[in-house]
């Protein structure tokens, strides 16, 4: 039987080809990763708007194969309405199937505190608009913002055709430009990032937080999963 010690549940925006992928290739042993879609193309608020009228279908489907946790991916759905968004989505899995469930934007959160980081660095592939949204909600949580940096995309599918350097260039790009930055965060659940969280953080000495990274964090520890998982950054190492 796969899934022996949890099954994690992702609601995944269909364009995605970066994030489930990631998560099964880091998974710990006997933990398996279910998914299923909600249809988004353009990552605006329209595009999110319509996708997230999906949700509750997504997490009874998610429901029945009875999944320990439901993570709702695509960090920019849970932050496109302002400070509140996610916690009203977590509301609304949690009271279609009865179970725990988290966003890739609460994780993030999460995970920034965790590290203790209060001044972020951001990279991210969205266009202006949704920079400016995920801006005001961390700062509204109790972060400043060190600098942010987007590379104005507006299809997701787009943005889960780039290759890990890109967010990489970027990052470094976004640090160097920043004012005492202490963290850095990629936001963006269809960007590639595994491959570079170690490299990012031994080159400029800052922890580093990405969706894809916090969410699965955050999603295993709500499973009971504690495992450590190694080159994916101080998070997974060591919280």
């Amino acid at each position: 039987m796969y899934g022996k010690r949890a099954r994690i549940g992702r609601i995944s925006p269909s364009p995605e080809t970066a994030g489930a992928e990631e998560w099964r290739r880091s998974l710990p042993p006997d933990v398996c990763l279910v998914e299923t879609r909600t249809l988004i193309h353009d990552v605006t608020a329209e595009g999110l708007a319509e996708m997230i009228k999906q949700v509750e279908r997504a997490a009874r489907e998610l429901a029945s194969a009875e999944v320990k946790v439901i993570l709702q991916a695509g960090t920019a759905a849970a932050f496109f309405r302002g400070m509140g968004h996610d916690a009203d989505l977590i509301r609304r899995i949690t009271a279609a199937t009865g179970i725990q469930a988290t966003t890739s934007m609460t994780a993030v959160v999460d995970a920034l505190r965790a590290l203790g980081i209060r001044r972020p660095a951001i990279a991210t592939p969205y266009i202006r608009e949704m920079d400016e949204k995920l801006s005001g909600v961390l700062r509204q949580s109790g972060f400043e913002i060190a600098a942010i940096e987007g590379l104005g995309i507006r299809r997701s599918i787009d943005m889960g055709a780039l290759e890990p350097e890109a967010a990489y260039r970027l990052a470094r790009e976004v640090v160097a430009d920043a004012k005492t930055p202490d963290g850095i965060l990629i936001s963006c659940g269809n960007l590639r990032t595994f491959e570079i969280i170690e490299p990012l953080e031994t080159e400029c000495g800052l922890p580093v937080v990405t969706s894809n990274q916090a969410g699965l964090w955050r999603a295993l520890r709500l499973a009971g999963i504690d495992d450590r998982i190694a080159h994916l950054g101080r998070l997974l190492e060591s919280y």
